[in-house]
């Protein structure tokens, strides 16, 4: 199976029609052992790419997940990110902003997450909230204390685009690789998961009147991330509509992604100064004493 990358990034600027874009596979997909096999090449290539970029400490990798409830993002990270070595990625997890987050911008509490050089950085959920959630649910913005004449308006979203382009083209100049992926699920296979969830008492814990709630805005979150992801897809820091429905064929892509990005990276491990050869060599004389 050929998975490639361009398949699934957006490149027009604009507002994204997302009914156009599949949430099954687009390529044919053979047996499930044959997509699990490949995924499992994936995560033990993409492991020693990890140790790589540890090693050189030239760049940083952010890696940014948006979805509606149930496509899937903890599982895609869970076993994308299998064979990484904890010491260099970290995943955080961003829900509503606490009462002092609320006090600052809405960049303030991701930036200070920021993986550092070296270090593969993981969101689940971002800064992309701000866009997203606020839009469909104004609200939030009061709650946020946005000045009046900010609350609301088209300028709004407008300016936080802007504000986004702008700390990842930031990013981008001094060395944060970004990729960004939208989980793109159909409404009837989230029904079906949450009943799932809601069915098998070893799921209940994921599920909550507030998912059920929030499907009633469906086309509003549509429009909204149409919008977002077209405002905000650039050459340096891509959003992937990654089709969702099924998880299997959705980990094989977001993994296949993240290998082309570190390969692009073309990273070598530091070549030792001399003076580092010589204090390698003392440390071997040392050793080698009987």
């Amino acid at each position: 199976m050929k998975i490639r990358s361009s398949d699934f990034r957006i490149q027009e600027r604009g507002v994204v029609h997302l009914h156009k874009w599949a949430s099954g596979p687009r390529t044919p997909v053979r047996t499930r052992q044959d997509v699990q096999e490949l995924l499992a090449s994936h995560v033990k290539e993409m492991s020693a790419l990890q140790q790589l970029l540890y090693a050189s400490n030239r760049y940083a990798v952010l890696i940014i997940f948006q979805a509606m409830d149930a496509a899937g993002k903890d599982g895609a990270i869970e076993h994308v990110m299998s064979g990484v070595n904890p010491q260099g990625c970290q995943v955080f997890s961003f829900k509503h902003p606490t009462a002092t987050e609320a006090q600052h911008d809405f960049l303030w509490r991701t930036t200070r997450e920021l993986p550092e050089r070296g270090r593969i950085g993981i969101f689940n959920r971002s800064y992309y909230e701000e866009v997203l959630i606020a839009r469909v649910h104004p609200k939030i913005l009061r709650s946020e204390g946005v000045p009046d004449e900010s609350r609301g308006r088209k300028s709004t979203w407008r300016h936080r685009y802007e504000s986004i382009r702008h700390l990842e083209e930031h990013l981008h100049r001094n060395g944060t690789r970004i990729i960004k992926f939208y989980l793109h699920l159909s409404k009837e296979v989230q029904r079906k998961r949450l009943l799932e969830r809601i069915d098998d008492p070893d799921k209940n814990w994921k599920v909550s009147a507030a998912d059920i709630e929030e499907r009633g805005f469906w086309k509003e979150y549509l429009k909204a991330y149409g919008h977002c992801l077209g405002a905000t897809s650039m050459a340096t820091a891509p959003w992937y509509v990654v089709p969702a429905d099924d998880k299997d064929y959705a980990r094989l892509v977001v993994s296949q992604v993240i290998l082309d990005t570190l390969k692009s990276l073309k990273m070598a491990l530091p070549k030792p100064s001399p003076a580092r050869e010589r204090e390698l060599q003392a440390m071997r004389a040392g050793l080698t004493r009987k």
